[in-house]
């Protein structure tokens, strides 16, 4: 099957925007489970690779495996599966300048890898890049909470369970106290 990454760009960009980016939901995750499952397994299996080689496919490369891969497996492991590929394009196509050849709000997808990360250096590296490449209050904020978390435990707690990890009682208190929605509040503070 031929794979297009205009097919993706045009699904998350036009059809959904920013309104359904960070909701999900379980008919967001069925369209795009149906939509883009063998996109993704190619993608996973190393066959899309060549999409990276311009700003446009790398934008679609990793919207297909940072943010669809945790809407097609919502709740289990396997939602992290196409992260350290997603971490690989990202830092590509950053150091080849194709994130500043997208606009904003779309120009995240290019950092959000980064803060999937569970490594302190990427989340450093996504909120400098967020506060030198983008002018949004928002998505720093987002960028800042995440590094808090990777701080404060090396990992996010809130993936334990889908990844089979024993939760630290510091973790459980973490999560009992609100998570990642006390990190927010913590830092507007």
């Amino acid at each position: 099957m031929e794979h297009d990454p205009e097919d993706v760009l045009t699904f998350w960009l036009k059809e959904c925007g920013p309104d359904d980016w960070y909701k999900g939901g379980d008919e967001l995750d069925a369209t795009i489970s149906e939509r883009f499952r063998d996109a993704w397994d190619a993608a996973a299996a190393g066959q899309l690779n060549h999409w990276a080689t311009s700003a446009r496919g790398a934008l679609a490369l990793l919207i297909l495996t940072d943010q669809f891969s945790r809407n097609m497996h919502r709740g289990s492991g396997r939602a992290f599966e196409t992260d350290p590929l997603a971490r690989s394009v990202a830092k590509g196509a950053i150091d080849r300048g194709h994130d500043l050849a997208i606009p904003e709000p779309e120009r995240q997808f290019f950092y959000m890898p980064l803060e999937h990360s569970e490594n302190l250096a990427d989340q450093e590296r996504a909120v400098r890049l967020i506060m030198t490449r983008m002018d949004s209050p928002e998505n720093l904020l987002h960028a800042r909470a995440h590094r808090e978390i990777i701080r404060r435990f090396g990992r996010f707690p809130f993936r334990n369970e889908a990844l089979g990890r024993t939760t630290s009682p510091r973790e459980r208190a973490f999560l009992d106290e609100g998570a990642y929605g006390a990190i927010l509040r913590e830092l507007q503070d």
